[in-house]
């Protein structure tokens, strides 16, 4: 079993990932689950339909007969009135600080539960049940938080897990674009690190179409990258920043279209194409590392349409309010080259010139 270990100040907790993780309720968790007063599970309404059975028999199997609070699928759960209907709904069931929630769906769900988590009744503890290769990655570290009609994750905080697992098994009714959305974030922990894993990936013809045991190893990279730098920065004072590559253009790209209308993972490698041509202006990276990226997006079905669709100051509203902008200045996260990610302060003129050139780009290598 594929096992991680994210320890940071005053408080650790394993990343599992495998088939039959569930069985771990039983064993590693079964202490955790029983001597809560009650065990919650906030689920996706669509995951639900799918698999909620098989967490509920795990939880059932240790004596433990959960509460369910079923929430829209995807973003549509992130809003002001699904959380608060969370709390009322708990609140009502007699939950306590001595309750347990568990997160059943993507990374929406891991945001919300964990956030309700956070704030219901100051704060109880909550483990994620990740269902989506892009929860390898939101649901490690801590962050939570829901949308606001302003931005994407604009209110939240930080609450670490007392556990995640993955089971893998869930990933084979995942559909293409959420298979896509996934490696999104796959490839992004290796631009960030390895120079010599982004050239694997990027070599991979199976990309957008892994195997279950191939893309087990390869999520426990990533898992251990984002351990390794939550472990060093917790609050995203320095290091943490660098997970964020892509997301500034990318979560802008998410507002424009609709929270939903193109998935997270999607958003962000249209962010991280935006990124490398902003790179091209502060370090070694070259418009033929950017434009071999734009190639390996579209050959895996990744869509630039929203670059098309949309003018320039749509999202730059939304950069604008971009966490790591500070007194009025765009901060993006860039690369020197694969493996070494850099914070740089960037001009609107900056942006604008290589959102038209990212136009260009795209039109070209269609």
């Amino acid at each position: 079993m594929g096992k991680r270990t994210v320890q940071i100040k005053g408080h650790s907790y394993d990343v599992h990932i495998d088939r039959n993780v569930y069985d771990l309720f039983s064993s590693d968790y079964y202490s955790l689950i029983t001597n809560a007063d009650h065990v919650g599970i906030i689920a996706d309404e669509h995951v639900a339909s799918l698999h909620l059975a098989l967490l509920k028999e795990a939880l059932n199997s240790c004596g433990v007969q959960p509460v369910i609070k079923l929430v829209p699928a995807g973003e549509q759960c992130k809003t002001l009135s699904v959380y608060g209907e969370c709390h009322s709904f708990f609140l009502k069931e007699g939950f306590t600080r001595n309750s347990i929630l568990i997160a059943f769906g993507g990374g929406a769900v891991g945001d919300l539960t964990g956030f309700v988590a956070a704030t219901f009744m100051r704060g109880i503890r909550f483990i994620q049940c990740p269902t989506t290769i892009l929860s390898h990655d939101s649901a490690v570290g801590g962050k939570t938080a829901i949308n606001m009609p302003e931005g994407k994750n604009m209110v939240g905080s930080f609450h670490q897990p007392s556990a995640v697992l993955f089971e893998t098994a869930l990933f084979e009714t995942l559909p293409p674009r959420e298979v896509r959305s996934g490696m999104t974030e796959l490839i992004k922990h290796a631009f960030i690190s390895d120079a010599a894993w982004s050239e694997e990936l990027l070599s991979n013809d199976r990309f957008s179409s892994p195997s279950i045991d191939w893309l087990s190893s390869e999520l426990l990279k990533g898992i251990q990258v984002k351990a390794d730098i939550v472990a060093e920065d917790e609050f995203e004072y320095g290091k943490r920043k660098f997970l964020n590559f892509g997301h500034t253009f990318g979560h802008a790209v998410e507002a424009v279209c609709g929270f939903g209308g193109l998935s997270h993972g999607e958003s962000v490698m249209i962010g991280m194409a935006y990124s490398l041509l902003l790179s091209e202006n502060f370090s070694e990276i070259n418009s033929s590392i950017t434009n071999r990226f734009i190639r390996f997006s579209l050959s895996n079905g990744y869509s630039f349409a929203p670059v098309r669709s949309f003018k320039f100051e749509d999202f730059l509203q939304y950069m604008k309010k971009d966490k790591k902008a500070s007194f009025g200045q765009l901060n993006f996260v860039l690369l020197k080259n694969f493996g070494h990610p850099f914070v740089q302060a960037v001009t609107e003129e900056e942006c604008e010139n290589a959102f038209y050139e990212l136009q260009k780009r795209v039109e070209m290598e269609e």
